[in-house]
């Protein structure tokens, strides 16, 4: 693929897979709401344009992690839900009520600030109740249940929703699942006619027990794996291309890339390309004698990433093209059609999650393709 417009790698988003991927997604949980994570920069698409998108698909409640993400949500639609899942920063309350913000809260000290600030403006401002059931990280533990639960009551306040996280849900047959889930229904029983949410991406497919009120699909809605051993069903949302800088004639025994960490085994023909892990193309991708590391497409054919990933650069094997030799200037698929998201996770020996928020380091010409702004079907 030549490279059709500014210099550099082109990194494609298309709105309308995402958008497409919300539906989807959308069917799957009926009978429940279905919200969007946005956080880490709408996994690393763009904030502002993937909530646009995903709002013309039908969204209506949105989750990020930060403020400051709650705000750019904000910034782009004004008549959204919004969910701040690291809850609510100190001293911040003024900031989340002013643009409308719900803080996810995960301990007393953050229900103690909230509910002063209610107090003191006789509003009950909403945000809702996020519990631990599990994953030790944010969250209300659950021997503070009843305390929660006494200390609203005698105010009238009530939260918009009870929320957790599952630890595994993308290994469906873990026992843990069938644990939060248990403890999870512990925690609802004190809160009686609260909306409950529960399942994020590889929840929502896992089974309808976990959908509750509202799924909160992440991973999935960029066309990432959510659920290990299965098919992923999900349209890719991103394509990648970088500039192949050089090609480069090398002889048997010579080494490639810093630390000699790579030794040629025969003549060799190799294409520099210009993205390395200053890019987000992770350092893991690198290649020893020893260990496979990365891939990329050339002109449609796989191709292995040797030696190490330096932080510009990276040296791809092309000798298999044969007589098929590329020109500085082209385009290795780093991401596309022949290597997912997951297949360079897999090489790295990470998840897509990952892979995905990297390319907001890439330096690229971004491109939003496709319909995303249709109405709802």
């Amino acid at each position: 693929m030549a490279l059709t417009s500014g210099l550099g790698g082109q990194l494609s988003i298309d709105l309308g897979a995402l958008a497409r991927n919300w539906r989807a997604l959308d069917k799957v949980s009926a009978g429940a709401l279905t919200g969007a994570v946005v956080k880490a920069d709408a996994y690393g698409v763009g904030i502002t344009m993937a909530a646009k998108a995903l709002h013309a698909a039908g969204a209506r409640f949105f989750f990020v992690a930060t403020p400051d993400e709650g705000l750019a949500v904000r910034a782009a639609l004004s008549d959204v839900h919004i969910f701040v899942l690291d809850g609510l920063y100190p001293g911040a309350a003024n900031l989340y009520i002013r643009q409308n913000l719900m803080p996810a809260i995960s301990s007393m000290a953050m229900l103690e600030e909230w509910l002063a600030k209610c107090i003191e403006r006789n509003e009950a401002y909403p945000s809702a109740f996020h519990f631990d059931t599990g994953m030790n990280r944010l969250g209300f533990r659950l021997g503070e249940v009843n305390a929660v639960r006494e200390r609203i009551e005698g105010l009238g306040y009530a939260p918009q929703m009870v929320m957790s996280h599952l630890a595994c849900a993308d290994q469906p047959n873990h026992e843990k699942n069938r644990t939060q889930l248990a403890l999870f229904g512990s925690v609802l029983a004190k809160f009686p006619g609260i909306p409950a949410s529960l399942a994020n991406s590889a929840g929502l497919m896992t089974g309808r027990d976990y959908h509750f009120q509202m799924v909160r699909p992440g991973i999935a809605l960029y066309g990432g794996r959510a659920v290990n051993g299965r098919k992923n069903p999900m349209a890719p949302v991103v394509t990648l291309h970088v500039p192949i800088l050089q090609v480069v004639e090398a002889r048997t025994g010579e080494s490639v890339g810093y630390g000699a960490a790579y030794s040629l085994s025969r003549n060799s023909r190799l294409a520099i390309i210009g993205h390395g892990y200053a890019d987000g193309f992770m350092r893991s991708l690198s290649s020893t004698n020893m260990r496979p590391g990365g891939k990329v497409a050339i002109r449609g054919k796989v191709c292995p990433v040797i030696g190490r990933i330096s932080m510009d650069l990276s040296i791809v094997d092309i000798t298999e093209l044969g007589a098929d030799i590329p020109n500085p200037g082209e385009g290795a698929e780093v991401l596309g059609a022949t290597i997912g998201v997951d297949d360079q996770a897999d090489a790295a020996g990470t998840i897509g999650y990952e892979i995905l928020t990297s390319l907001r380091l890439a330096r690229v010409n971004r491109n939003y393709v496709g319909d995303g702004n249709l109405p709802p079907e």
